[in-house]
């Protein structure tokens, strides 16, 4: 049961590049779909969830570079651990995706990382 929640903990961490990389695993190894994956994984959370439960889990949503985009690029790139012509797709693509499945903690650290280098962030 401990492997089970240090390999949940390692997947709750993993950066949008590794999240790529493991889902063209997926697919190329395994014949395993990422967006059935993903369906699959939400399903049953889906069902089962009490309306009273408080939030657990944050995703960090880039809305918008602002006025200094290189520097939120940059930023991206440092909280993202990718390269440079991925963080700009990210944040050219806004609103995207930073970061998924984070603590309440990390997810308002982030978004004040990125509000400083004058991004606009939204938590989900």
């Amino acid at each position: 049961m401990a492997d089970l929640k240090d390999f949940a903990e390692q997947l709750v961490n993993l950066t949008v590049k590794e999240v790529n990389e493991l889902a063209t695993i997926l697919k190329d190894e395994y014949g395993i779909e990422p967006a059935a994956a993903a369906v699959a994984m939400a399903g049953p959370a889906a069902g089962g969830g009490d309306a009273a439960e408080e939030q657990t889990e944050f995703d960090v949503i880039l809305k918008a570079a602002g006025g200094s985009k290189l520097a939120v690029v940059k930023l991206v790139k440092e909280l993202t651990g990718l390269g440079l012509k991925e963080a700009k797709g990210l944040v050219d693509e806004a609103p995207s995706p930073i970061k998924e499945g984070v603590t309440k903690d990390e997810a308002e650290a982030l978004k004040a990382q990125l509000e400083e280098a004058g991004a606009e962030v939204e938590l989900k």
